[in-house]
C-alpha cells in the first residue's frame, strides 16, 4: 500500500543535486524519509550546459526513489541556490490629502509596479514579490494600512527574479518526468525566514556563508529577501596563502589550523612545534607570521563580501545584525576568533556566528513557507488562476 503523505524536495546548489523524500508523521510532523546526494557536472557559470544529461540523471534518480518507496510522485518543490536571481526594488506612492488609503489605492500601485517589471525584464520570471515597506507620512506602518487617514503613503515592493530560460529548462525536465512543479524557492528566502523565525526580534539582517572556494552575502530587510551576492573565492584561499608563504603543505596547514589557537597576543618567540611537520623538513615559523597571513585575508575577504561592498551602500544603515555561517569542514580552531574579530571591526552591527542550516530545518521552513505563506510575501511562488492582488490580500489578511 502506498503512502499517500510522501512529498519529494529537490535542492539544486552548485555540485549537487539533493533529493529529499519527505513524510508526516502521525502528529503531522515532518520527517526526511530518504535524501540522495547526485554529483552535478553539467551545470557550468549557474547555467544547465546539458539538458539531455541533466534530464536523464534526473530521471534515473527519480524512478530509483519511486522505486524504493513503491510511490509515485506527481510534483516536487524546488529549492535553487545557484541560478543567479536578480533582484528589484520599486516604491508606488499614492498621494492622499488627508484622505483614507483605500483597497484600490493598493491595487493600483501593485498593479503598476508588476507591470513595470513586466515591461522592463522581458526575459526574467517573477519568483517572489515581498511587501518590503510600507509608509504613511514618512513612517513605517508594518502592515497595509488599508482605511487609515494621511496625506502621503509609499509602498515598496521587492522582487525576486530569474532568468525565463531557466525556468523554462527546468520545467522541461519535470515535464518529462511527469512531474509538476509545485513550488520553487531561492534558498536564500528560506534561510532568511528560518532566522527570522528563529529570532523572532530580528527582522532586519546581513546573511553571509563561506565555504571552501565561494562564499555568499544576502540582505534581508523587514522580513523580505532583497538581494544578494555570490563570490568565487572561500576560505580555501587563506589556507593557501599561508602554504605560499610559509612552505608548508595545505594539509599541515589545515592541521595547523585545527589545533592552535590564533590571536594579536601571540609574539616572536612562539613557534610552530615539529610535530605539525609531517612532509617537510622542520623549518622556523613564527606563528604571529601565520596569524598575520590570516589576518590579512580574512580582513580583505570581509571587505569585499560586506564593509566596502558598493553594493550595499544604499541598504538600510540602521542594520545591527550580521549572522556568518563558515561551513561545517573549514570551523578551524586557529581562525575563529579572527574571523570573530573582523567581522565585529563595526562596532554598530552585532555578529552572530551561525551553524550551518541543517537539512531538518531547511524542509520544514520550505515546507511551511509552501502551505503556508510568508508574512512579508505579496504572491505565491507558482501560478494561480487568483489575481496578482487577490493573492497580495489573501496573504495579508488570510
Amino acid at each position: 500500500m502506498q503512502n499517500y503523505n510522501l512529498k519529494l524536495y529537490l535542492e539544486i546548489n552548485n555540485s549537487n543535486f539533493i533529493f529529499y523524500v519527505v513524510e508526516n508523521n502521525e502528529n503531522e510532523e515532518l520527517k526526511i524519509a530518504h535524501k540522495l546526494d547526485v554529483c552535478l557536472e553539467e551545470f557550468k557559470n549557474n547555467r544547465i550546459s546539458d539538458l539531455e544529461k541533466v534530464f536523464n540523471k534526473i530521471k534515473k534518480n527519480i524512478y530509483l526513489i519511486e522505486q524504493k518507496f513503491n510511490y509515485t510522485f506527481k510534483e516536487l518543490i524546488l529549492i535553487l541556490e545557484n541560478f543567479q536571481p536578480s533582484f528589484v526594488n520599486l516604491t508606488g506612492f499614492k498621494k492622499l490629502n488627508g484622505s483614507q488609503i483605500l483597497r484600490e489605492n493598493i491595487t493600483y500601485i501593485l498593479n503598476t509596479l508588476k507591470s513595470y517589471i513586466d515591461e522592463t525584464e522581458r526575459e526574467k520570471t517573477i519568483l517572489h514579490i515581498f511587501n518590503s515597506k510600507f509608509d504613511l507620512d514618512k513612517k513605517k506602518i508594518d502592515n497595509v494600512p488599508i482605511g487609515l487617514f494621511g496625506d502621503f503613503y509609499s509602498h515598496e515592493l521587492s522582487f525576486v527574479l530569474i532568468n525565463t530560460n531557466d525556468l523554462k529548462n527546468l520545467k522541461i525536465i519535470f515535464d518529462k518526468c511527469n512531474l509538476k512543479i509545485k513550488k520553487t524557492f531561492v534558498k536564500s528566502f528560506i534561510k532568511g525566514a528560518n532566522i527570522s523565525n528563529e529570532y523572532n526580534n530580528i527582522e532586519s539582517f546581513y546573511y553571509i556563508k563561506i565555504s571552501k572556494d565561494s562564499s555568499k552575502i544576502f540582505y534581508f530587510e523587514n522580513n523580505s529577501l532583497k538581494y544578494e551576492q555570490d563570490f568565487n573565492f572561500g576560505a580555501d584561499i587563506i589556507l593557501k596563502d599561508i602554504s605560499k608563504v610559509t612552505s608548508l603543505k595545505l594539509d599541515e596547514v589545515k592541521e595547523i589550523l585545527n589545533k592552535i589557537e590564533l590571536t594579536d597576543k601571540l609574539n616572536n618567540d612562539d613557534l610552530l612545534e615539529e610535530e605539525f611537520f609531517n612532509k617537510s623538513n622542520y623549518i622556523k615559523i613564527k606563528k604571529k607570521l601565520i596569524y598575520e597571513i590570516a589576518l590579512a585575508r580574512i580582513t580583505e575577504i570581509s571587505e569585499l563580501i560586506i564593509f566596502k561592498n558598493i553594493n550595499l551602500k544604499y541598504n538600510n544603515h540602521e542594520l545591527k545584525e550580521i549572522f556568518l555561517e563558515i561551513s561545517s569542514q573549514l570551523q578551524l580552531k586557529g581562525l575563529k576568533k579572527i574571523y570573530k574579530s573582523v567581522f565585529s571591526t563595526n562596532s554598530k552591527l552585532h555578529l552572530n556566528l551561525i551553524e550551518e542550516l541543517s537539512n531538518k530545518n531547511l524542509i520544514d521552513t520550505a515546507n511551511k513557507l509552501a502551505h503556508y505563506g510568508w508574512k512579508k510575501e505579496a504572491i505565491p511562488i507558482t501560478q494561480s488562476e487568483k489575481s496578482l492582488i487577490g493573492r497580495f490580500f489573501e496573504a495579508i489578511f488570510g
